[in-house]
C-alpha cells in the first residue's frame, strides 16, 4: 500500500497493543496515512517487528497497568512530537472464564487490562486532545452487546468499554474531543492463543465461528484498522459516541 495525504498528515496517534494484530494492523494504517504513531506493547521484540515496517512509526515497550504507565506513554509523545490527536485504545485480553471457574483475581486482572487501562490513558491525554480538538477510538467486540458463555466476565468487560465510548462522548463533546468505537468480530489475530488455549481448541473455535458468519469468513486485522483510521480521521466531523460492529453480519445471527 502507498503513503498518501490525508487529513491525518502530521498528525500524533498513540496505539496500544501494537505488537500483533489489530494494534500492528492499526499503527501502519495511520503512518501510511501520514500521521505519527507511538506504538504501545509489552513485548519489545514484536513492536520491533511493527516499527520496521513503517518509519512514521515509533515504539514505547509498556504494561498500561502499570502504576503510572498511562501517564508516561501520553508525556513520551507529548516530549517527540509536541502533541497528541488520537487515542486508540485497543489492548486487551481474551479470557475464558466458565463461572464455575471465576475467581477475583482473573477478573481484576481482566478489567484492569480491558477497561480501567483504558480509562486511565484516556485521562492522561485528555489535556492534549483538549487543546487538538482530537479523538478516542476504543477497541470493543461483538461480543460486548452479545452473550459469549464461558467468557462472561470479557463480554462484560467489552461491554463496559461501549458504554463509556458513549458516556465520554457526551461529556467530552462541548471540548470537541470525539469517542467512538469499533466492535470487531472474530478476526484472525494472536488472542485465543494468548488466551492460553491449545491448538486444538483455538482451531476448533475458529471453525466454530466461521460457520457462523453470514460472510462466510474470519476479519482481518486491515479491514478493522481501516474503520479505526475512518473514526479518528479529523473529516469525521460529526461522528461520536458511536460503536462500529464489523463482525461479517455475526452480529445478524
Amino acid at each position: 500500500m502507498n503513503d498518501r495525504p490525508t487529513s491525518l498528515q502530521g498528525k500524533t496517534v498513540i496505539v496500544t497493543g501494537s505488537g500483533s494484530g489489530i494494534g500492528r494492523a492499526g499503527a501502519l494504517a495511520f503512518a501510511r496515512a501520514g500521521a505519527h504513531v507511538l506504538g504501545v506493547g509489552r513485548r519489545a521484540d514484536a513492536l520491533s517487528d511493527t516499527a520496521a515496517q513503517h518509519s512514521g512509526i515509533a515504539v514505547l515497550a509498556a504494561d498500561i497497568t502499570a502504576d503510572g504507565a498511562p501517564q508516561m506513554i501520553v508525556d513520551a509523545v507529548i516530549e517527540r512530537w509536541g502533541r497528541l490527536d488520537v487515542l486508540v485504545n485497543n489492548a486487551g485480553a481474551t479470557t475464558m472464564m466458565p463461572l464455575a471457574e471465576t475467581d477475583a483475581q482473573r477478573i481484576s486482572d481482566l478489567l484492569a487490562l480491558n477497561v480501567t487501562a483504558p480509562s486511565l490513558l484516556a485521562r492522561a491525554a485528555l489535556p492534549h486532545l483538549a487543546t487538538t480538538r482530537g479523538a478516542i477510538v476504543n477497541v470493543s467486540s461483538t461480543y460486548g452487546h452479545r452473550p459469549l458463555p464461558g467468557a462472561a466476565h470479557y463480554s462484560a468487560s467489552k461491554a463496559a468499554l461501549e458504554q463509556l465510548t458513549r458516556s465520554w462522548a457526551l461529556e467530552l463533546s462541548p471540548g470537541g474531543i470525539r469517542v467512538n468505537a469499533v466492535a470487531p468480530g472474530p478476526t484472525e489475530s494472536e488472542a485465543l492463543a494468548a488466551a492460553g488455549l491449545p491448538d486444538a481448541m483455538v482451531d476448533q473455535i475458529k471453525r466454530d465461528e466461521t460457520a457462523r458468519i453470514p460472510l462466510g469468513r474470519r476479519g482481518t486485522p486491515e479491514e478493522v484498522a481501516a474503520w479505526i483510521v475512518h473514526l479518528a480521521d479529523p473529516a469525521a466531523t460529526w461522528i461520536t459516541g458511536q460503536i462500529l460492529t464489523i463482525d461479517g453480519g455475526l452480529e445478524l445471527t
